[in-house]
């Protein structure tokens, strides 16, 4: 098999080129040369996908069987990318979001709810992130008609993830003493590997299939407490959990959602189903997802090798800076939660 991988140096890409390699595919990247490091034995052609002559350029490269396209946020751009591969490509396999879905995360979804309308030339001007990646949806859609995958991951974690989610986590535990950790330590989550993406989807194009798939792994499958426990033990231990189940009082404590205190999200109507979306359509069709404390281990062990911590803090696409709880609001909230009246100790 002969693969175009538009990107292919960071996270989500870097996985796919490194799986197509692992199965012995003949592997071309397209990419500007600033984001990462090409993986050894990839053919790389340099460009910059906003440049016609580039396009034209990488298509006399062909014939692939498929393009993978892991970095394209504006629809008009991904169109010309589109328009100048259609020729030169068996099948076109576009990365989404499950942004797409103005649901989330308020209501479950599926792969039939209904998604953002955007048009498929549509500028940054004429949408945020989710809108934008359906005109792009529909980019792919339309100039590969029948012959278009698109994928809709989830919240996605695993090795060399730029959006310091799980490498703030980890970073956190790795400094030890005590941790806050929001909400129930029983509380859900659903989470999938960048690594298991890249796998079910050369699986789909050698399937020679077609349609989307909403990728958020298969239903719950893991814990608040899992997962933060995990963090502390693959660090060393050093962290000692100090669990405030009370959305409220964080709230009150003018602690951000999500971007604070990363993937936390109060039980509010407005995050009410993060955790319940449906990939059972993937699942059918043989998306396999490895368990989250081996995702969480392989993710410290990468973030602590030399160089890690400086690809987790490179730039990211997404808005990473200022992402994690400040140390010593930390502890003021810790300690407001110890001083905080209760049934026994109304007077605290």
């Amino acid at each position: 098999m002969r693969l175009l991988v538009i990107g292919g140096t960071v996270f989500l890409g870097q996985a796919f080129v490194r799986e197509a390699a692992a199965r012995g595919w003949e592997v071309t990247t397209f990419n500007r040369g600033e984001s990462g490091v090409d993986e050894p034995g990839v053919t790389v052609v340099r460009g910059d996908r906003e440049r016609p002559e580039d396009l034209a350029g990488l298509a006399a490269h062909g014939p692939w069987d498929a393009v993978v396209d892991v970095c394209g946020y504006t629809p008009r751009v991904v169109g010309a990318s589109v328009a100048a591969l259609a020729g030169s490509a068996d099948s076109y396999l576009y990365i989404s979001s499950i942004n797409a879905y103005p649901g989330f995360p308020a209501v479950p979804v599926d792969e039939t709810s209904p998604r953002h309308e955007c048009a498929p030339d549509a500028g940054t001007e004429d949408g945020d992130y989710g809108t934008l990646k359906v005109g792009c949806e529909r980019a792919v859609t339309e100039g590969f008609p029948g012959r278009a995958l698109v994928i809709q991951p989830g919240l996605i974690m695993g090795p060399g993830d730029r959006a310091r989610r799980l490498a703030w986590w980890l970073e956190r535990a790795a400094r030890g003493g005590r941790m806050l950790a929001p909400g129930s330590p029983d509380r859900v989550m659903q989470l999938i590997d960048s690594r298991d993406i890249a796998a079910f989807g050369l699986d789909r194009i050698v399937a020679g299939d077609a349609g989307t798939y909403l990728t958020g792994g298969p239903g719950p499958n893991t814990t608040w407490g899992e997962y933060l426990g995990t963090c502390v033990e693959a660090t060393g231990g050093k962290a000692t959990l100090e669990w405030v189940d009370d959305d409220r009082f964080l709230l009150d404590q003018k602690v951000d959602p999500w971007m604070e205190l990363p993937l936390w999200s109060p039980l509010s109507e407005d995050f009410a189903a993060v955790w319940q979306h449906s990939s059972a359509k993937a699942v059918a069709a043989g998306l396999r997802c490895r368990p989250v404390t081996e995702s969480i281990r392989d993710t410290a062990e990468w973030l602590f090798a030399p160089g890690g911590l400086e690809e987790a803090n490179a730039p990211h696409h997404a808005p990473s800076e200022g992402r994690g709880l400040a140390p010593d609001k930390e502890q003021a909230i810790l300690a407001a939660w110890a001083a905080r009246p209760t049934p026994d100790r109304p007077h605290a």
